[in-house]
């Protein structure tokens, strides 16, 4: 199954990101909003380069805003191989990609925490992200599903929910097929 995911992942992740990459450019065209060199300083202090004031190098910034939407689609590929899929699992995912985010922009003092953005910056991102979680997801599930049914999937075809008496299945009919 990890195999599989990771390919997968990869590959539901690139298409994410093209198509949230895709909705900003849009979106920038219509509203006038610059582009943001904020993944080429965090990568430029994640790895110690040399960081430059004012615009950055596009292949940084690229590097950085692929690679993350890339690497974080094998977790959505995962989930969908575990069996957790769908418009909730790819909200759940949406809450992962934000954070992500978040995390590597506060560590590195790059960025700043959302409570503090202005409300329409924060629509905005949110937005694209939610594209990128939802995009991702769907090719994600779409994969996954190649394979049948994932082992939460299966446990919930025994007795829909959580229910403490239903223990978990035997072991053969949890490894993906």
């Amino acid at each position: 199954m990890m195999r599989r995911a990771l390919w997968q992942g990869l590959v539901s992740g690139a298409a994410g990101v093209a198509v949230m990459t895709l909705g900003e450019k849009v979106e920038q065209r219509l509203t006038g909003r610059p582009d943001s060199y904020v993944p080429a300083r965090v990568l430029q202090r994640l790895t110690g380069m040399k960081e430059r004031p004012g615009r950055q190098p596009l292949a940084v910034n690229w590097a950085m805003h692929f690679g993350q939407g890339i690497v974080l689609g094998v977790l959505r590929s995962v989930m969908a191989h575990a069996g957790l899929r769908g418009p909730s699992a790819s909200a759940k995912f949406a809450v992962v990609r934000l954070t992500n985010d978040q995390i590597l922009e506060n560590a590195t003092g790059v960025g700043a925490p959302p409570s503090t953005w202005p409300r329409a910056e924060l629509a905005v991102d949110l937005l694209h992200k939610a594209v990128y979680a939802f995009a991702t997801g769907a090719v994600a599930d779409a994969l996954a599903a190649r394979s049948g049914p994932g082992p939460g999937q299966r446990h919930a075809a025994v007795l829909p929910g959580r229910h403490a008496d239903v223990g978990p299945l035997p072991r053969e009919t949890t490894r993906s097929r």
